[in-house]
């Protein structure tokens, strides 16, 4: 699939159907590889001219606007396969591949009424996709805030023993609480392990002997337990931060515990639940966006022909794909088929006439560039 197409309008000076042959005749053999299609624009309600000259000053940002909106949603689709581990089948609109749709483009008159003013179609649409744009904002900040509680929560699982979560590594049988008797939980450098050892015993009065044991280590610090009596486990507390060891504030509940993991695990499945209905409303919204996004560029096709060939509306509008390296070719084809006597008043290498005016993309045609990614 191409990510890049024409969409081009030709003025009709005697048949569109000749100057069609006429087009694939000159791609066939100039430029055999590019994909060429007829974009079948309905006869849509002209209106004024002043009202073609308002329209036509809003049509490229609101096209930009869609584009980004399009892309926004594919990105987020993409991201939620990846980290799902599903595999792409492919983006689709009302079941049919996002190419395949734009090429073979059909108007929908029960959504779009041909008779309605331009203006008004446009509104619509772009109300449309501003407010899927909004729903995506929600439900994404939705989605994030989870993986911001869960990833906070990670964290403190799996972080420096200086400030991770401890209930995880301490068992009930670690812990001695009584009248007279406590528990404390030293963090203690990686590399003074033998000095924590060597002198927690005597750091105040009334410390159990041996009764420190290594519960945990990672690449920083060893997590140690010591047993000693209630009343100088303060007094012990300001000894060890003067000697370096920190002593971390714990207290082992099973409820706690217990809640703790509920928790987590209501937590996994709520961003399992919001990723899935996510990725569902990612695709079919994308569908919505990109259709209307073809609604308004055929309505900015036809806006911008009549403006630029005059009326009755007599163009050909098609789309193509060309190469990169077949730009420049397909390019001086069209050129030659617009018949413009001042063609080269509009080219767009030059620095002066109307290209100047128009912006580097002008040409003797009409002619817009639908970016799919």
């Amino acid at each position: 699939m191409a990510s890049r197409y024409w969409v081009v309008s030709l003025p009709v000076h005697n048949s569109a159907s000749t100057l069609w042959n006429q087009l694939q005749d000159q791609i066939s053999k100039h430029s055999f590889d590019t994909p060429l299609y007829r974009f079948n624009i309905p006869n849509l309600r002209v209106g004024t001219l002043d009202s073609l000259l308002s329209l036509s000053d809003d049509l490229a940002k609101s096209n930009t606007f869609m584009e980004g909106v399009s892309h926004k949603i594919r990105r987020q689709i993409e991201e939620l396969e990846r980290i799902s581990g599903v595999e792409s089948s492919g983006l689709t609109v009302d079941g049919v591949p996002v190419d395949s749709y734009l090429t073979r483009f059909v108007w929908d008159e029960a959504k779009y009424p041909t008779m309605s003013p331009l203006k008004e179609i446009v509104d619509g649409i772009h109300g449309q996709v501003a407010k899927i744009e909004d729903d995506l904002k929600v439900r994404v900040s939705e989605y994030n805030n989870i993986r911001s509680q869960l990833n906070a929560i990670n964290r403190k699982q799996t972080g420096s023993l200086a400030v991770r979560d401890l209930s995880n590594l301490v068992k009930p049988e670690d812990i001695i609480t009584s009248e007279h008797l406590t528990t404390l939980l030293a963090i203690v450098s990686k590399y003074s392990q033998k000095d924590w050892l060597a002198s927690y015993e005597t750091l105040t009065n009334y410390v159990v002997p041996r009764s420190s044991k290594k519960l945990y280590e990672d690449n920083e610090y060893a997590l140690y337990t010591v047993t000693l009596f209630n009343r100088v486990a303060d007094n012990f507390r300001t000894s060890a931060r003067e000697k370096g060891f920190q002593i971390r504030d714990f207290e082992y509940s099973p409820e706690t515990h217990e809640g703790r993991k509920q928790e987590l695990d209501k937590l996994m499945r709520d961003q399992e639940s919001l990723r899935g209905s996510l990725l569902q409303w990612c695709y079919t919204s994308y569908g919505e966006v990109f259709s209307s996004w073809m609604h308004f560029c055929a309505v900015r096709l036809f806006a911008e022909s009549i403006l630029r060939y005059g009326l009755p509306p007599s163009f050909l509008a098609c789309v193509l794909a060309p190469s990169v390296k077949a730009e420049k070719k397909v390019r001086s084809i069209l050129e030659g088929l617009s018949d413009s006597t001042n063609s080269s008043y509009w080219k767009s290498e030059d620095d002066v006439g109307m290209a100047a005016l128009a912006g580097e993309d002008a040409h003797p045609y009409v002619s817009f560039t639908i970016n799919l990614v």
